[in-house]
This record gives structure tokens, sequence and C-alpha cells, in this order.
């Protein structure tokens, strides 16, 4: 198969963002849903408000996200609300809840652990989407980034359960490690397949690359360098190339972040996700400096 396209630039800006979505020439159409993470309040490495408003602005796209299966501030409706508020994102665009209303499933077909997955039921209301990640470590996953977003992020509350159990939701936290991982791919693949591959396009900023996940509220700070803005519209080449970047950087910091990748197996929801045709792991870097 022939090798997918990574855009990139060093450059982490408003404009920067604007100009590497222009730089994959995809144009995305009807109603758009800008997908992020809202950021556990008390941590401070999300996406920033400042950082994304002009290109969210530009598309005339809608904030997307869904609420969390895990304590915090974050897992109720009326609490999220209050942190989506408190983040700033409100000040910028509007923002949708998507399980605010309940969720539906959508096939997953041929998968490894799941045969549905829950997604917020505002998903219905969407023509096409940008998965705006941040790339950054992850406690359970290795790293998160476009492939995460994708999936837990677009999952419903219950829809997360049901990912991080393997499919089955009262294994939450005690499934096993390499079948979360697996089912992550799983959900990735029923998402793409719902909105068309045609309709979704990744950009990963790869900058405050803390070991832990914007869903943390006391993360670790940073011991590596910001590396810059990737972007694709193949998301199993897009986290290869980020996984790959954090790899072979120069910056003695990365070890920190090599570590937490490596020691959850972090690579496996890319294999996966391969495997099941939503992307491939070879790619070449197309610089837009």
């Amino acid at each position: 198969m022939a090798k997918a396209s990574v855009y990139f630039t060093k450059e982490i800006t408003p404009d920067s963002l604007i100009k590497i979505y222009h730089a994959l020439e995809k144009q995305l159409h009807g109603k758009i849903a800008v997908k992020i993470s809202t950021g556990e309040p008390g941590g401070h490495n999300f996406l920033q408000p400042a950082l994304i408003k002009d290109l969210v602005t530009e598309l005339q796209g809608t904030i997307v996200e869904c609420n969390t299966a895990y304590e915090g501030r974050r897992n109720t409706t009326a609490e999220h609300w209050e942190a989506i508020k408190e983040h700033g994102f409100l000040d910028i665009a509007s923002v949708d809840l998507m399980d605010e209303e309940g969720d539906f499933p959508i096939p997953v077909a041929n998968g490894v652990h799941l045969k549905e997955n829950y997604v917020g039921a505002h998903l219905k209301n969407y023509d096409s989407m940008l998965m705006l990640s941040h790339f950054k470590g992850h406690l359970m996953g290795g790293f998160g980034g476009a492939l995460k977003n994708m999936s837990i992020g677009v999952a419903s509350a219950k829809g997360k359960a049901y990912i991080h159990g393997a499919g089955v939701p009262e294994e939450i936290w005690t499934a096993d490690h390499d079948s979360f991982l697996e089912s992550m791919a799983d959900a990735d693949k029923s998402v793409v397949d719902y909105m068309g591959a045609d309709n979704i396009v990744y950009i990963n900023v790869a900058n405050r690359l803390s070991v832990d996940c914007d869903c943390d509220s006391n993360p670790h700070e940073p011991e590596m360098a910001d590396l810059g803005v990737f972007a694709s519209v193949d998301p199993v080449a897009l986290d290869q190339a980020c996984y790959d970047a954090v790899k072979n950087a120069a910056d003695p910091g990365k070890a920190a972040l090599i570590e937490r990748m490596d020691s959850r197996n972090a690579i496996h929801t890319v294999e996966v996700a391969a495997q099941h045709g939503i992307g491939v792991r070879d790619y070449e870097i197309i610089n837009i400096d």
C-alpha cells in the first residue's frame, strides 16, 4: 500500500493550525464537529481556546465532547458544562456535549472484542469531523492522540466503560490491558465507518508533552520540549508519526514519555487500527514550514 502523507510544522500557533488544515486539501462540509478534550479541571495541558479559536471559527465548527466514565468534574453533564465554561471554550465557539441526551450503538465490523460502540446521541447531527487532538502520554493507553480521541473521546460515558472493559463494562478498570488497546481500535473502526473516511480529518498538536493525559487533574509537568503540529487524513499514520517523533527526538527529556508509551504497549492500538484497514503505518513527512 502507498505511504500516507503526514504534514508537519514546528510552529504551534493559531495560524499554523489553519495552514496545516489547508495543506490537507480536504474540505470538511455540512455541520462540522471539532472533537477536542475539554480537559479535567486542575489540569492545564489541554489545547487552549486561544490556540484553536481561529481554526474552529473558520470551519464554523461546533466543539464536541462526551462525559467521562471516571470520578471527577466531567462525569456528570452539569459539572462538565461548568468545566467547559471555566476552561474558556464557550467563549470561542458553540459547544455540544454529545451524550447529554444519551447515546446510541454503532456497529463494529469484525471487531477484536467489540460488536458495537456506544457514542454520544448528538453524533447523528454532524456531517463531518475534525479530530483535533493533543498528543501526550496517558496513564493507561500509553499515549493519547487521534486514535484515542476518536475512540474513547467520541464514546459516551457508557461507551467508555465498554471500551475500557473490552466489551464488559463492569471490568472497566480490570480488563486485560492489550484487550483494552484492541477495543480502542475496534471503536475507531466503528466511528470511521459511521462517519465515512472521507468526512474526517486529523490534527495532532504535540505540545505540553506530559506523560499524563488531559483527563488527569494533576498531571506531571512535561520533561521534553514541544515538537509541533502534525496532520493527516490517515489517523494510523498520524499517531505513528507522532510516536516516532518522540522516539527520534534529540531531547533527552523524551525518556519519561517513551517509558510511559512503551510500558503500556501503546503502539498496539496503532497496530490493530492498521489491521482494521482504517489507515497505514507507513508515511512520509511533508514539512510545511
